[in-house]
């Protein structure tokens, strides 16, 4: 591989590592929150799912 071929390949890379680095989009769905109650109290939900992440299965 001669330094052309080297130095093409090296702007090639160059530009899809610039392209990757945007931020990712997350998917968030808007009737989650529209039907969502306001009183709702999920404390008893966030500590059982934070217990289930350390555990092995």
């Amino acid at each position: 591989m001669n330094d052309k071929q080297l130095q093409a390949l090296v702007r090639k890379n160059a530009a899809k590592a610039a392209k990757v680095t945007g931020k990712p989009r997350t998917f968030s769905d808007p009737t989650l929150e529209a039907t969502r109650s306001p009183e709702r109290d999920d404390s008893d939900a966030q500590k059982i799912f934070k217990e289930m992440k350390k555990r092995e299965f």
